[in-house]
């Protein structure tokens, strides 16, 4: 049931985007394999994969770990609510990618210098190293969809800019022990995604929203809830916007974030793909700090939008790597 009346045909493929997520479970499934067939000659073991560090031991857990394997590293203290949250989920993520990045923690109370560093004002904060160098990716208690984008661009980053791959992980090694296999995801949703196009058709796009929203709740990983949660979302955004006005002001008005953002969902819902990407990376040179991360993780949800398989997200993804870099 792909949502209808949207103004966005050619833009989005459910069943592309379904291919592309059963390519990626074989090809983990093929990882896990190999990880068992494999394991003990430069294989981890899952407890690996989540490690505290400390200043003493930064140079060799993180850094030079770096040149192998991207590294996440949260920065927690134990009075911060929104750390008790972000951490377990951080942690349940780095066992699920099963070695394609590692988890480093750092307690900000006991590693001053480290906060210092790296120029943290509020915890939690999420930096990632690759290959030696230093990447901010969030603060505070993000969303896991949110999380996950960022987490899947460092990963591509990490491969077509510095090769790394990612670890082997041996379920059966010493240390830890494997994760569990993920839940099978709970159905059917026929009657809730039905309502969700019926609200669409009628223009509500808030039920719409809602409707979506009621299927991720219960099933978070559900695609084709994600994707038009995506799009009915996108266009919320742009309902009631003046597009002459929205486009004047970005013309005038380059390095504003806002500006640039309306500007490229316009273009997303007028089927102007490219044009809407190739705005939104040239912001991210422009600008820095949150503004940055605004845009990148704007783009990001617009990467949902159209779906990962298109051609088009890939060769934004790498301009967009390619800037941030």
């Amino acid at each position: 049931m792909q949502p209808r009346n949207m103004s966005m045909s050619g833009v989005v493929d459910l069943a592309a985007v379904k291919a592309a997520q059963e390519a990626k479970a074989k090809a983990e499934q093929a990882r896990a394999e190999a990880a068992r067939q494999g394991g003990g000659t430069g294989a981890v073991s899952p407890a690996e994969l989540v490690i505290d560090v400390d200043e003493a031991s930064f140079e060799s857990a993180v850094i030079q770990r770096s040149t192998e394997v991207p590294v996440v590293i949260d920065f927690w203290a134990e009075w911060c609510e929104p750390c008790k949250q972000l951490g377990p989920l951080l942690e349940r993520l780095t066992l699920e990618y099963n070695g394609r990045f590692v988890l480093a923690k750092v307690d900000v109370d006991a590693n001053q210098m480290l906060m210092q560093q790296f120029g943290i004002q509020g915890i939690p904060a999420v930096f990632a190293v690759v290959a030696g160098q230093a990447l901010p990716l969030f603060q505070g208690a993000a969303p896991e969809a949110q999380i996950r984008q960022t987490l899947d661009q460092l990963i591509q980053v990490g491969e077509e800019r510095f090769g790394l791959t990612g670890l082997v992980v041996d379920p059966d090694a010493q240390g830890g022990a494997a994760p569990q296999a993920a839940p099978e995801p709970a159905g059917p949703y026929d009657a809730l995604l039905e309502a969700a196009v019926q609200a669409l058709d009628a223009g509500d796009l808030g039920g719409a929203v809602q409707a979506y929203k009621n299927v991720l709740n219960d099933d978070p990983a559900n695609t084709e809830a994600k994707l038009g949660l995506a799009q009915a979302e996108l266009l919320q955004r742009v309902q009631g916007l003046d597009p002459q006005q929205v486009r004047q002001e970005a013309a005038e008005k380059p390095a504003d974030p806002q500006a640039q953002i309306a500007a490229a969902d316009l273009d997303l819902v007028g089927g102007h793909v490219e044009d809407a990407f190739g705005r939104l990376v040239d912001t991210v040179k422009k600008v820095f700090g949150d503004d940055r991360d605004a845009v990148r993780v704007h783009l990001l949800g617009l990467f949902e939008v159209v779906g990962a398989d298109d051609p088009r997200v890939a060769k934004a993804r790498s301009a967009l790597a390619r800037a941030l870099f």
